[in-house]
C-alpha cells in the first residue's frame, strides 16, 4: 500500500466501539424516538379535532383528518417497535459487558492462584505438616515434665512431716497457757482511776434561785 493510501486508509478506518460509547449512542437514540413518538401524538390529537369539527359541515375534510390520523398511528407503533428493539439491544449489551467484567475478573483470579500454587508442592506441605506435629508433641511432652516435679516429692516422709506438725501444736498451746496464768497485781492497780484531790466546788447562784427565795420568803409571811 502506498503512502497516500495508509494516510487515507487511516482516515477512513472507523474507531473501535466501545460499551460505554455503544450504551450513550442507544440512548441518544432512545430520547429522540421518544420526542419523535410526543410529536406524533399531538399530531394524532389535532387531526381527531379536526375531524370532529368537520364531521357535520365538511365531510372531505373529515375524512381526510381521520387518514392522516391512521398514518399517524402507524408511524407510532412503528417507532414503538423500533424503541422495544433498542431497550432489548441495550439490556443484552449491559449483561455482555457485565459478563465480560466477570470474565476478566476470573481470569485474573486464576492466573493469581496459579502463579500462588506454582511455588508450593503438596508433598512437601504434607512434610512440613507432619514435621510440626512432632515438634509439637515433643513441645508437650517437654512442657508436662517441668509442670509435675513430682520426682523431687517421693524422698519426703509423711510421718516425718506430721510428727513435726504435733510438735509445733503442743507448743502453741503451751506458750497460750502460760499467757493465761496469774496476772500481777500492779497490773490491776494500774488500771483504777485516781481518787479526786479536789473538792467540789459549790454550784454558783442563778438569777432563778433568788427568784425561788424570794417567792419563799413571800409565801411564809
Amino acid at each position: 500500500m502506498s503512502l497516500f493510501g495508509k494516510i487515507f486508509g487511516e482516515k477512513n478506518k472507523k474507531p473501535q466501539v466501545t460499551t460505554q460509547g455503544a450504551l450513550q449512542d442507544i440512548a441518544s437514540m432512545e430520547d429522540m424516538l421518544i420526542k419523535k413518538q410526543e410529536f406524533i401524538s399531538k399530531q394524532i390529537e389535532e387531526s381527531i379535532a379536526t375531524a370532529r369539527k368537520h364531521a357535520t359541515t365538511n365531510k372531505r375534510l373529515a375524512l381526510k383528518a381521520l387518514k392522516e390520523k391512521k398514518v399517524y398511528e402507524k408511524n407510532f407503533e412503528q417507532i414503538e417497535g423500533i424503541l422495544n428493539t433498542i431497550h432489548h439491544q441495550k439490556s443484552s449489551l449491559e449483561n455482555a459487558s457485565l459478563h465480560s467484567e466477570v470474565f476478566g475478573v476470573l481470569t485474573s483470579t486464576s492466573a493469581a492462584l496459579k502463579n500462588i500454587n506454582k511455588g508450593m508442592d503438596v508433598d512437601k506441605v504434607h512434610d512440613i505438616m507432619e514435621d510440626i506435629a512432632e515438634s509439637q508433641e515433643v513441645t508437650n511432652e517437654i512442657t508436662q515434665a517441668i509442670s509435675n516435679p513430682s520426682g523431687l516429692l517421693n524422698d519426703i516422709d509423711e510421718d516425718e512431716l506430721l510428727k513435726e506438725l504435733e510438735e509445733m501444736q503442743e507448743e502453741d498451746i503451751n506458750e497460750k497457757l502460760l499467757d493465761v496464768g496469774t496476772i500481777p497485781t500492779s497490773s490491776v492497780t494500774d488500771k483504777l482511776p485516781d481518787a479526786p484531790k479536789d473538792k467540789p466546788k459549790a454550784k454558783a447562784k442563778t438569777k432563778e434561785d433568788d427568784d425561788m427565795a424570794e417567792l419563799e420568803a413571800w409565801a411564809s409571811s
